[in-house]
């Protein structure tokens, strides 16, 4: 009996090994992206809902760089390479993205900051980002980004003077919306 209880034991241990594991792999990817979100590892940046209340006559650079994933057919690329803002005003810059094929496409933007020391002081008022976009066949659209550097980046000693920041997109394919085949049905006639 002992053999049996010990059997069973050791059973129950591993399951709930593997539940633990299994639960800690499920939770890694969202819990990852909120320790970017928080610290700006990884190049990740920061969100704000209103502009800096600190503008410096500090300048710094801040260029735009733009790809596609693999399997994106859009063409997608910033409108202005680069502008150069005062540190803690807000800034506005616009991506262009078109859709060569004869299908809906719907995409989705991942995005960074670098240096990767800079998310954190890279902040997001408005941005394409945050929803899904979906683009007819044909359409070309041009799509905002808010945004400002806060000014606390001149008294972090790792960065300050970093003369420029590159804020970089890249649009991965994502599925079409459920409701979206009953809304273009709507649309059209049901034809």
């Amino acid at each position: 009996m002992s053999g049996q209880a010990s059997h069973r034991k050791t059973v129950f241990g591993l399951l709930g090994v593997i539940v633990v594991m299994a639960s800690l792999a499920w939770a890694a990817v969202p819990l990852y992206d909120w320790f970017c979100r928080v610290t700006g590892y990884g190049g990740t940046t920061n969100v704000a809902e209103t502009e800096s209340d600190q503008i410096l006559d500090q300048t710094i650079r801040v260029r735009f760089d733009a790809s596609l994933a693999r399997d994106m057919p859009w063409e997608f690329r910033p409108v202005e390479p680069h502008m150069d803002i005062r540190i803690g005003e807000t800034g506005l810059a616009f991506y262009e993205a078109f859709n060569p094929t004869d299908r809906p496409v719907a995409g989705t933007a991942s995005y960074n900051v670098a240096p990767f020391d800079a998310g954190s002081y890279f902040v997001k008022i408005a941005c394409f980002c945050f929803e899904m976009q979906v683009l007819e066949p044909g359409e070309r659209v041009q799509m905002p980004v808010t945004f400002y550097v806060d000014p606390e980046i001149v008294d972090d000693p790792e960065i300050r003077g970093t003369p420029a920041i590159t804020l970089s997109y890249t649009f991965h394919v994502t599925d079409m919306p459920e409701d979206y085949a009953a809304l273009d049905a709507a649309t059209s006639g049901g034809n």
